[in-house]
Parts: C-alpha cells; sequence; structure tokens
C-alpha cells in the first residue's frame, strides 16, 4: 500500500512541477472588453516579468507579427522588447499583443522548483528502497 501512495506522489509531483516551468499563455477574444481585460493582462504579465536580458519574451501580434527577445523597458501604454540577433528595440502597445510568453521565473517559483526536485528525489529513493 505504500509503494501505491508513494507512485501517485511521484506522479503528482512531476505534474505540478511541468506547470510551474510552463510559460503562462493569455489569448483574448474578439469584443471591445475582453479585448481591455486581456490588454491589462499583458500589461500585468510584463510587469511581473520585469526588464533586462532576463526578461525573456516570445510575442505573437495581432497583425501576425512574431517578436522575440527581451524587455527593455516598461511604459503605463507600452514596452519595448530588445532584439538579440539585431539590437533593434521594438515598441509595442498592450492591445497590439494576441499571446504572450514569458519565460522568467521569479525567486520564489525557483525555490519551488528545487523543495519540488528534492522531494520528488527524496520519493523516487524511498520508493526504490521500500521495494
Amino acid at each position: 500500500m505504500y509503494i501505491v501512495y508513494m507512485r501517485i506522489a511521484a506522479v503528482v509531483l512531476v505534474a505540478l512541477l511541468l506547470n510551474i516551468t510552463c510559460p503562462s499563455h493569455a489569448l483574448a477574444g474578439n469584443s471591445p472588453e475582453k479585448e481591455a481585460r486581456f490588454a491589462q493582462k499583458v500589461k500585468q504579465e510584463i510587469a511581473k516579468l520585469g526588464t533586462g536580458p532576463d526578461a525573456r519574451v516570445d510575442l505573437k501580434l495581432r497583425d501576425k507579427t512574431k517578436l522575440k527577445g527581451y524587455i527593455s523597458e516598461v511604459g503605463d501604454q507600452s514596452f519595448a522588447v530588445m532584439d538579440d540577433k539585431t539590437g533593434v528595440a521594438t515598441t509595442v502597445t498592450y492591445p497590439q499583443v494576441k499571446q504572450v510568453k514569458g519565460n522568467n521565473l521569479s525567486s520564489g517559483a525557483k525555490i519551488a522548483i528545487a523543495i519540488g526536485i528534492i522531494l520528488a528525489v527524496a520519493v523516487i529513493i524511498g520508493w526504490r528502497i521500500g521495494d
């Protein structure tokens, strides 16, 4: 019975780790009210990522343009994405964004991942010892 619980715990831990490490996605509907709420959500996500080379972002804009780089500056109405290859900063207004994928983890998320990995290793070791 103990082995079954350990296996379930291992599966749950793996699922939680995958959930934490996946980038967040945000998609908007067509109505102006939904677009305004989405623009506000994009603004919050961008603010959460911060600025600088560690604030990686992949964007899809409403005009089907794709941008990839890091956030170099954030403002009330727009933000700038610096392309690593060209070194060109592109200013984007929040309503222009159709999809955003941020790749920056906060220190709290990094700590949670580390604890999860330690627990997963402990569960696997306990599982192997129990067999």
